[in-house]
């Protein structure tokens, strides 16, 4: 079972964009393999961090309108949204202390 819920081009306003606690937002796609060593980080953080951070991952093939709007230019790029707003992006694969320390001062 997933941690991180999928989202896509047509949820993302009300799953990310309105949500009313922190989302870390995984963009990857299917043939990218720094996604693919990043994606059990993130969800082990969706697990332990549930509650308190949102954890979701669009996939950029198939939803392309959104990592347009936002300038993702390379995979993965992780962000956090708060308040509607981008408010960190973390470019590139991190271990999991790494990533937590990214995302700590969001988490409640």
């Amino acid at each position: 079972m997933s941690n991180a819920q999928p989202v896509t081009d047509q949820t993302w306003q009300d799953e990310v964009l309105g949500s009313d606690t922190p989302v870390l937002v995984d963009f990857w796609a299917e043939w990218c393999g720094p996604c693919r060593m990043v994606s059990p980080v993130v969800e082990e953080i969706a697990g332990e961090q549930a509650g308190q951070l949102k954890v979701v991952k669009i996939n950029i093939d198939e939803n392309p309108d959104t990592p347009r709007t936002y300038n993702v230019m390379s995979i993965p790029t992780l962000m956090v949204f708060a308040g509607g707003e981008e408010r960190k992006r973390i470019v590139g694969a991190r271990g999991k202390s790494q990533l937590l320390d990214e995302v700590s001062e969001f988490i409640a």
